[in-house]
């Protein structure tokens, strides 16, 4: 994945349902330039765990356009696309360093890595592995980039270590 810190215009589209890649390839082929983020995830299936991709921010899509006129017609003229997110007559632009920062925290796959710093006491999902789904509360840090949490589990309360990238903040 190539990361952009060219001073083009970033707008965030919203695609149809399922059509993200669709609009992604079609936009690349007018030469605008796409970010499409995902995030690992842990599913069941037949019984055992695997690991998936998903969008990080589903139904959205980042667009560039290295023109300085308005390519928003030919944006939302494409299929896959939906619409622009707007604020008003005239398409919101995301600031470059957002993207640019959104683009350093992923790996070479396009999925974002690390965590925003957990504290004892928040709320946590997991995203990853056998506790997959379940919900908890920050007990600790601890080394080796895992952390204790606090689950209920069959009304206890159940301290265990998880994978700090496995968790994600609820709260």
């Amino acid at each position: 994945m190539t990361r952009s810190r060219e001073n083009g215009q970033w707008y965030l589209a919203q695609v149809k349902p399922n059509c993200a890649q669709i609009a992604q390839r079609n936009l690349e082929q007018q030469s605008f330039e796409c970010f499409l983020p995902y995030e690992r995830y842990t599913a069941r299936l037949g019984g055992r765990f695997t690991s998936k991709k998903r969008l990080y921010f589903p139904s959205y899509l980042f667009v560039s356009s290295r023109t300085s006129s308005a390519p928003w017609r030919a944006i939302i003229s494409t299929q896959g696309v939906a619409q622009l997110v707007r604020f008003g007559e005239q398409p919101a632009t995301v600031p470059p360093q957002i993207i640019f920062e959104l683009q350093v925290a992923c790996d070479h796959e396009g999925c974002i890595e690390g965590q925003a710093s957990l504290a004892t006491g928040d709320d946590v999902r997991i995203e990853q592995g056998p506790f997959v789904g379940f919900a908890g509360k920050v007990d600790k840090e601890a080394p080796e980039q895992r952390v204790w949490v606090l689950l209920d589990v069959m009304g206890k309360a159940t301290r265990v270590s998880i994978q700090r990238d496995d968790l994600r903040l609820t709260g």
